[in-house]
């Protein structure tokens, strides 16, 4: 589990840096809210690129600006790690805001390092139950598909493509050197319905490399006879085709 500790009172952060460690935690400490921030943004692209959800131990109390002022700049921001919020402000008020700015759940000081310990593992459970967005704009050498306006271009050029003909360059673009079988294709851009023996898959790849590697000295669009299809930009690697 990795913990991001944003926390200025010296004596509290080393106590929770020793306590995490030795419980086979990865632990990097903040001492300001500012360089918190930067430690999130750090860890938030880690996540979106494979690791694993770094949960936040947050102060409300900074020397440079409030525990909320980070979670609220955090979420701003579109980082969804997870924020515990450790404060001595008890309130039911101060609880309130923090949740309603972003917080996932508050521990008051002084606390039972065990129940810590339960509230991140609570939180950890539930970090991997989601993922990080999927880039909006896939890129494979001078090809572009962007996903939310669902147009391609290659060289700078709009590709004309149909609904079907974007869903399949998608697919072979989430995964690039990837090799997709006929079946899996099906499965994904027509249903588990179509019957498998339809030339359907092989059709919509001839139409897409038309639209895609006609006229460009590198195809992308790559055959591997009686397995399937990839899409990569290695110039070197030649169709089995």
């Amino acid at each position: 589990m990795n913990i991001l500790v944003i926390e200025d009172d010296r004596r509290i952060a080393d106590f929770l840096q020793r306590g995490l460690k030795a419980e086979g935690m990865r632990v990097r400490v903040a001492r300001e809210g500012h360089e918190g921030i930067a430690f999130a943004q750090e860890a938030w692209q880690d996540f979106k690129s494979g690791e694993a959800a770094t949960i936040i131990i947050l102060d409300l109390m900074l020397p440079d600006m409030t525990g909320l002022d980070v979670c609220q700049t955090l979420r701003a921001q579109h980082i969804q790690l997870p924020v515990l919020m450790l404060t001595a402000l008890s309130t039911v008020e101060d609880r309130v805001a923090g949740l309603r700015l972003g917080a996932d759940d508050y521990l008051c000081k002084p606390f039972d390092f065990d129940e810590l310990l339960a509230r991140l593992e609570a939180l950890g459970r539930r970090s991997r139950e989601f993922k990080a967005p999927a880039p909006t704009v896939l890129r494979v050498a001078d090809l572009e598909l962007d996903r939310s306006a669902m147009k391609a271009t290659r060289a700078g050029r709009s590709l004309s493509l149909t609904a079907k003909e974007l869903a399949l360059l998608e697919l072979l673009m989430s995964a690039p050197g990837k090799l997709f079988s006929r079946e899996r294709i099906l499965s994904n851009i027509w249903g588990m319905n179509e019957d498998p023996l339809t030339n359907v898959v092989d059709v919509y790849i001839g139409r897409l490399r038309a639209k895609v590697d006609e006229g460009h000295a590198v195809r992308l669009i790559r055959t591997q006879r009686g397995l399937g299809y990839r899409l990569e930009a290695d110039p070197e690697t030649s169709d089995a085709e």
